[in-house]
Order: structure tokens, then C-alpha cells, then sequence
């Protein structure tokens, strides 16, 4: 079981799904191309019917304090303005349509994050990114669907102002801390009172103490699941998210060669951009 025996029920739907998959597999903002929209709900229906396990989320909170499925840093790409969402309101938001993967007029528009709650309400797992920001916001919207408090796996950087956040908060959700190194994990276990089910490990080379596998060992000991990503971002610094064990590697020299290596060195997560592919590996591999 992974997480606190305290906080059992609320934790119940995720070790469900890790008793039934032993592995789970978490896509990236869902699968997104033609004209599907990355973050959206068709982009997470779409990588749920691939196979996966959860689908991440990215939030961004706009000047009137609607929260939006959507990760900053990509409205030009995504909306075709060069202004970042942080800075625009909700009315201005809803008037921007996507671009497809063409970089063509969609006919789509983003999603608030609201939206989300209302249509997964079976237990549908999913991870929510880049919510920092907007922590006392996410809270307000989750009350109103307390269904989610039991899908919703939240992660935030290790920085003390989140934990004392998650701390204090009433509402023990699912957190995740994203982790560079043993220490910053550590520091996350000294807060007795928040529901931590697993780690993030962030790591640009083997080098890095959270690769070795007694620390990964030790994690698990702790009660919680360990979690690599796997996604190829691009070759600028900072893109190597877990030491070059990635799906580039695994779709062109073979799945053993890096998501196969990672299970059998008792990673738990693996979140990747090819769910589909990932899933049938699994299915032998597991």
C-alpha cells in the first residue's frame, strides 16, 4: 500500500489500480495530434482508451481567477498569441481558438479546469501540474467535487511554503513531491501530516543519489511509489528528465532499452507521451 494507513481511504483508487497493473502508466498533458488538443478532455479520454493509467494536468490560473487546463510558456504554439495566459482573463482565454498540429484553426478552445471534475466522477485517476501558484484556488474548486479529493494526485516543487500548504490544509490529498535528490525527499517525509503517496524523480544523469537503488529501495520502504519520466522534451539543457531512459530510446532501439530497464529497477510510474506502445510492452513485461 502506498501512502499513510491514516489516510487509506482516500488513497484506496490508487493502490486499486497499482493491485491490478503492478505498473502504472501516466501520459503527458494526454494524447494530443490532428486536431486533439493537448490538456484537454479529449486529449485524456483519448490516452485513457490507449491504455493508461492517469493522465497529467496543467493548471494556469488567469487574472480573474479562473483556472484552466494549460501549461504556460506555450501560447504561442497552442493559441497563436504571444502573451503569456497568467497575464490574460478568462474572457480573453475563451476567445482565443487552437491551433491543431498543423498549426491550423482547430475549432477548439481551452478548458477550465472545472470542466475536468465534472466529467470524471468514476474514479478516473490524474495527476495535477503546475497548480503551485494557484494552491488556495485549486482548493476552493476542489470542495465543490469531493469525488476528486480521492483521483487527484497533486504536485508541487519541494519548497517550504507548499508543504505548509498541504500541511495545514484540512483536505489531505493525494501530494507528489517533484524531487532532484534524497535530501529534498527527506524534507517532504518531516511533514507528518500531509498524504504523501509517492515521488517525483527528476534526475539529468545516473549520477544523481535519487538513481541508485538503494535510495529507490528506501522510498519504497517509506510507503511510497517512485515515479520517472520518460518524455523527450528536445536536447536543450534541463530536457533530460530522467537520465536519458526515455521514449526516444524505447521506440527506436526498443522498449527494453529504456522503459524496460526502468521496471525492472523497480521504478513504479513511468509517465510517457506513447501510452499505446507502453501499455502492450507491459503487457508482456509485467
Amino acid at each position: 500500500m502506498f501512502g499513510k494507513e491514516k489516510y487509506k481511504a482516500i488513497n484506496e483508487k490508487l493502490n486499486r489500480r497499482f493491485e491490478e497493473k503492478k505498473v502504472l502508466i501516466a501520459v503527458h498533458r494526454g494524447v494530443w495530434c490532428g486536431n486533439i488538443i493537448e490538456n484537454t478532455i479529449e486529449a485524456y479520454d483519448a490516452c485513457r482508451a490507449m491504455g493508461a493509467d492517469l493522465f497529467e494536468c496543467d493548471l494556469s490560473e488567469t487574472t480573474d481567477g479562473v483556472l484552466y487546463m494549460f501549461h504556460d510558456g506555450g501560447e504561442w504554439r497552442v493559441l497563436g498569441k504571444d502573451q503569456s495566459i497568467l497575464s490574460m482573463s478568462s474572457e480573453e482565454v475563451d476567445s482565443l481558438m487552437c491551433r491543431n498540429g498543423l498549426g491550423e484553426p482547430s475549432g477548439r478552445y481551452l478548458q477550465r479546469f472545472e470542466q475536468l471534475l465534472e466529467h470524471y466522477t468514476n474514479g478516473e485517476l490524474f495527476n495535477v501540474d503546475r497548480s503551485w501558484p494557484s494552491l488556495a484556488k485549486l482548493d476552493e474548486i476542489m470542495q465543490k467535487y469531493p469525488h476528486a479529493i480521492s483521483q487527484a494526485v497533486i504536485k508541487t516543487p519541494v519548497k517550504e511554503e507548499y508543504l505548509e500548504f498541504f500541511q495545514n490544509c484540512p483536505n489531505k490529498y493525494m501530494y507528489m513531491p517533484i524531487a532532484y535528490n534524497m535530501e529534498e525527499v527527506k524534507k517532504v517525509l518531516s511533514y507528518p501530516d500531509i498524504n504523501v503517496v509517492g515521488v517525483e524523480a527528476i534526475l539529468s544523469s545516473e549520477d544523481t543519489d535519487l538513481f541508485r537503488d538503494e535510495s529507490i529501495a528506501w522510498i519504497h520502504e517509506q510507503g511510497l511509489y517512485y515515479w520517472a519520466n520518460v518524455i523527450t522534451l528536445g536536447n536543450k539543457p534541463g530536457h533530460r528528465l530522467y537520465a536519458g531512459y526515455e521514449d526516444d530510446v524505447a521506440l527506436t532501439k526498443g522498449p527494453e532499452a529504456s522503459w524496460g530497464k526502468l521496471i525492472d529497477k523497480g521504478i513504479d510510474i513511468l509517465q510517457t507521451d506513447w501510452p499505446y506502445q507502453l501499455n502492450q510492452f507491459r503487457k508482456e513485461k509485467v
